[in-house]
């Protein structure tokens, strides 16, 4: 096993991705971050605690870096994207989420009125400079370098509204299709020359569909076939085609699609909502371990904002113990940390990732 010293955090993930032991489990935030009255009670403990600040105390931890080429498109009205949503700040105490206000493809549309919508294009981003913003990111570290974010399916619902959406799935097919077609040809577009404006720099690409909720798939399995699996099937063969991994980022309880998950191209499978109903990380790695590699799966549900520290210790020591045998696997939490998480449980599941090894520890 090579030692920590020998390896840098790109060499650490790719030996994990190919299902090889490493020197310690490979530690992502993806699809993840700290909320700001959390980062905030952090920040303040570190530098009593360990005189650090919140971002000293990362870099040397977290393996996985993202960039992203800057807009240079024309410009956008104030809080809207450029699919044409709109979105509003509301505020839940300490801080505040970003709600969708306005979709824009809401109400009677159909394929035939879909070209009167403004489609973004993928010119409207600089992929020249990303080299140097990849340079830049590695200045200090070599780290596995990832882009985002491919979310088909949720890229639609955004511009038609979620009801809506789950409305035409059922009722209405054809312009599904036609939204979710449009919107595979600018991922596959924009990834594509992601791809080519850096050859061989950049590691994992990062797509994602929630197709889960608390209780199981938010569709039945066989429409979910049909109609968001080839779209997804296509932008993978794309990535793949220019050298990178795919990162497929699902909320949910998902056992039942994951299969197909894999056989749609995906190689990482993140997020691992192991608090929603029948998701099992033994299951998943005993059946899928050899097909898939894994990321996230430590609780921000229960354990990081309910749990003491030492149920965070341990929650970690056994995603590396079940997830992390014999490589495929890079820890971190299921998704965003979120406000009143204490900073202690952070701080615990970072320092415990970094310094435990299931060949010479005992849980």
């Amino acid at each position: 096993m090579p030692r920590s010293a020998d390896l840098t955090s790109r060499e650490r993930v790719r030996l994990a991705l190919q299902h090889r032991t490493t020197d310690r489990v490979p530690i992502g935030m993806v699809c993840a971050g700290i909320n700001p009255p959390a980062r905030r009670a952090l920040e303040e403990w570190l530098t009593r605690e360990r005189r650090l600040t919140v971002d000293e105390y990362l870099l040397p931890v977290v393996d996985i870096v993202e960039v992203s080429p800057p807009y240079v498109g024309p410009p956008l009205p104030a809080d809207t994207d450029i699919w044409g949503v709109r979105r509003r700040e509301v505020s839940y105490g300490s801080g505040s989420y970003s709600e969708i206000a306005h979709y824009p493809l809401s109400g009677d549309w159909t394929p035939s009125r879909l070209p009167a919508h403004r489609w973004p294009d993928p010119a409207w981003y600089d992929f020249g400079s990303l080299p140097a913003l990849i340079r830049a990111a590695r200045a200090r570290s070599d780290r596995c370098v990832m882009v985002t974010n491919g979310n088909i399916f949720e890229t639609s619902w955004y511009m038609r509204g979620f009801e809506q959406m789950l409305m035409d799935v059922m009722t209405d097919e054809e312009l599904v299709h036609a939204i979710m077609g449009r919107v595979t040809d600018f991922y596959v577009s924009f990834f594509s020359r992601i791809l080519e404006a850096a050859p061989g720099e950049i590691d994992l690409v990062f797509t994602a569909d929630d197709i889960g909720d608390q209780r199981g798939l938010l569709m039945r399995y066989d429409r979910w076939e049909r109609l968001l699996k080839p779209y997804h099937r296509r932008l993978n063969d794309a990535i793949h085609e220019r050298g990178a991994k795919v990162i497929y980022h699902t909320d949910g309880s998902i056992m039942d699609a994951v299969a197909g998950l894999a056989e749609m191209g995906i190689d990482v499978l993140q997020a691992l909502q192991f608090s929603a109903d029948n998701m099992d990380p033994v299951l998943l790695k005993s059946e899928y371990g050899t097909r898939l590699s894994f990321e996230g799966g430590v609780s921000v549900q229960t354990t990081l904002p309910f749990g003491t520290a030492d149920e965070v210790r341990r929650e970690v020591q056994e995603r590396i113990r079940v997830l992390g045998k014999g490589g495929g696997y890079i820890l971190g939490p299921s998704h965003w940390i979120q406000a009143g998480t204490p900073p202690e449980n952070i701080v615990a599941m970072f320092d415990t990732a970094l310094s435990w090894y299931p060949q010479r520890s005992r849980s």
